[in-house]
């Protein structure tokens, strides 16, 4: 027998160690196994989700370890796929271990099994590869050892990916100073032509071997059901849940609507959990269990549940709203019907997805004077500074100033340090064409998806050629090629209970109770908010964010200034009448605007009116409006001296018998309301309860 067939059949019995009896090698996973363990090349593959990229990278780690190659490093981007991927290893007598934020306890221990010989795989997520300690001390030993790199959904390696992330590109560091020797293997389930191309060229140059099949998915059931409204959409999937096949995944664009919509699911009998990025670790890892052994019918998740849960027998997915593009869509919907003859695969579209989209639009790169703004404070600081310290002196939120950080960071121009971020001096181009190609790019995959949504040809089809995919072909299965188009027939009393749902107003407003960090020289405060300074918990009618509320809310803020809308006054009467409150307020205030004077006013007048309380009078805007700040220290300084007690609300404010309801048309930030409340006390105010019409989520 040659030494070629030996390795091949040593890599079949790892195989089905890990894959069970009847598993055999495809040819392309040999071709790269080989490439990997005998050529010790550098490897992309771009296969279809469940076609074993998993399983191309554990074989090769056995065969590399029996010959005395050093552990294999996997960076990867989700706990979720982590977790999947050590129970995986484990089967196939592969011992492997991580390293992320939620197991830094366990860090020490990992690498001393590291230096001892006994870890097989480390998998890492790509946050630690920007950590000072971690980049500086542990990476380059682990570089220096390792018997395989791979990088996992690597398409966040490229700012032209529909998932990009800035922490994947210290990776082209790391694979720039492997030493000569260490193969290197790169997957993704998601690249289209442009996307294959910018990772290749970032693994290897030109000598990558790049190995990429179709993205057929033989049991998906690709169908859209169009339907005029939120509450009918959410109605349609209460109505229909029950007859989808299995266990599943609803997929919703916000937080806000994961919560909604797994609420009025759980009223109609359904057995679902809401999953987010904000959800808990802890109640993440039940809700994944509790799916895996299908005692959820579905969770509701952000995209938060994506790359890599690995559920074979998921039974459907369910979007409620679509994702901006039909790369990230096909990543999605991928994770259904991979052990299973027939998954259901729906897109339920609205017309308020694209102002989500927008939203996440507005969150791109910066553009170039906030960025050099940044590189000049750190330069003049003559110390590292924390993002926390930076932020007072540049106009950006706390996850946009992050984002551009390690952008900088991995472009030679920032580095982040122990105590924070220090600027490197090197020169350092704003790469505008670059930046605009990307936005223009994204405004091609949403129009692709609105097309996507009116097709009248194969949905797969379609799908994969947005992919770049050769074999694209009708499907004959969606609801297009069959005719078989599901309907969009909602009942009366489903849509009812939607209704209710969606537009049961209240939402609690926490108080701002610490000021933000940088403040104390000019502003005076540092540290918790004084107790006789602090507001009450407070009450929004909805968030802008939500699927019932959120599109009224919206509709109102995009038109004219007018008076407040009767439906709103009746639905905020309903929020004061459940509202808890310890003591009934003994008047009401409003805060003065620039911009909605009539909206605010009369809103405060018929809330006096209806709840027969004194209307005590306006906090007096002063000077021109206030532009709008983007993170905490900007905006407290820029509304600190907008706001004044006029006397006779200070006259008023004196002899109030208990709290006042302060009432403001919208909260952003909060610090309006947090300096109102102050004045308001300092005045004489008892307590104060904000009361507003929409809060961002």
């Amino acid at each position: 027998m040659s030494d070629f067939e030996g390795l091949r059949g040593e890599a079949e019995r790892c195989l089905r160690a890990l894959a069970g009896d009847g598993a055999r090698l495809r040819d392309d996973q040999w071709t790269a196994i080989q490439a990997l363990v005998v050529e010790r090349r550098r490897a992309l593959v771009v296969q279809r989700t469940g076609w074993g990229k998993s399983a191309v990278y554990f074989v090769a780690t056995r065969l590399l370890r029996e010959r005395g190659a050093g552990p294999t490093v996997i960076v990867s981007p989700l706990l979720a796929l982590m977790r999947n991927q050590i129970d995986a290893a484990d089967r196939a007598g592969i011992h492997a271990r991580t390293i992320n934020s939620a197991n830094t306890d366990d860090w020490e221990a990992v690498f001393a099994e590291v230096e001892a010989g006994v870890v097989d795989v480390l998998l890492v997520s790509p946050e630690r590869l920007n950590n000072p300690d971690f980049r500086d001390l542990v990476l380059p030993k682990l570089a220096a050892g390792a018997g395989l790199v791979v990088v996992d959904e690597a398409h966040c390696i490229s700012d032209w990916g529909h998932d990009f992330r800035p922490d994947y590109r210290r990776l082209r560091t790391l694979l720039a100073d492997l030493p000569p020797g260490i193969p290197v293997l790169a997957t993704t389930a998601t690249a289209n032509a442009r996307v294959t191309k910018d990772v290749a060229e970032q693994l290897a140059g030109d000598d990558a071997l790049v190995l990429r099949g179709p993205l057929e998915r033989e049991s998906l059931r690709l169908a859209v059901v169009k339907l005029p409204s939120a509450e009918q959409r959410i109605a349609w999937l209460g109505e229909h849940l029950a007859d989808l096949p299995g266990s599943g995944i609803i997929y919703t664009l916000t937080v806000a609507a994961a919560h909604e919509i797994t609420g009025y699911l759980r009223d109609r009998g359904h057995e679902v959990a809401a999953y987010s990025g904000q959800t808990e670790q802890a109640e993440r890892l039940q809700a994944e269990q509790d799916l895996q052994g299908n005692r959820l019918k579905a969770l509701v998740a952000t995209s938060a549940l994506g790359m890599g849960f690995d559920k074979p027998d998921l039974g459907f997915i369910v979007h409620v709203g679509a994702p901006q593009s039909p790369v990230a869509y096909y990543q999605q919907i991928g994770r259904a019907g991979r052990g299973v003859d027939r998954a259901e695969v729906i897109l339920l579209p609205g017309p308020e997805d694209r102002d989500i989209w927008a939203y996440f639009a507005s969150l791109a790169f910066p553009p170039e004077h906030i960025v050099r703004a940044t590189l000049d404070v750190l330069e003049n600081a003559g110390r590292p500074l924390s993002t926390g310290a930076l932020e007072p002196q540049v106009d950006l939120n706390r996850a946009r100033l992050e984002m551009m950080l390690k952008v900088l960071d991995v472009d030679g121009a920032a580095r982040r340090v122990k105590g924070g971020w220090t600027a490197t001096g090197r020169p350092w181009s704003y790469d505008r064409e670059r930046y605009e190609r990307v936005t223009a790019e994204r405004r091609r995959e949403q129009q692709a998806m609105l097309d996507y949504i009116a097709a009248t040809t194969c949905r797969e089809k379609f799908l994969r050629d947005q992919l770049d995919d050769p074999s694209a072909a009708p499907c004959g299965r969606c609801d297009n090629c069959t005719g078989d188009h599901r309907s969009a027939d909602v009942t009366p009393q489903g849509a009812a209970q939607a209704r209710d749902r969606l537009h049961r107003p209240g939402v609690d407003l926490a108080p701002r109770r610490m000021w933000p960090t940088g403040v104390k020289d000019d502003l005076g405060v540092s540290g918790r908010i004084k107790p006789e300074h602090l507001a009450e918990t407070g009450r929004a009618l909805g968030r802008l964010t939500d699927i019932g509320w959120g599109n009224r809310l919206r509709d109102l803020f995009a038109s004219a200034d007018t008076d407040v809308p009767t439906d709103m006054v009746d639905a905020v009467v309903k929020v004061l009448a459940a509202w808890d409150w310890p003591a009934r307020p003994a008047g009401v205030v409003t805060i003065g605007s620039h911009s909605r004077p009539r909206l605010v006013t009369s809103l405060g007048h018929r809330i006096a009116e209806i709840g027969r309380l004194p209307y005590l009078g306006e906090l007096t805007p002063t000077g021109a409006p206030v532009p709008r700040r983007h993170n905490s220290a900007q905006r407290l300084r820029s509304v600190w001296h907008s706001l004044t007690v006029p006397p006779d609300l200070a006259t008023a404010l004196s002899t109030a018998p208990g709290p006042v309801l302060l009432v403001d048309d919208r909260i952003e930030t909060g610090w309006t309301m947090t300096v109102a409340a102050r004045l308001l006390k300092d005045s004489g105010a008892p307590a104060v309860l904000p009361l507003t019409l929409a809060t961002p989520n």
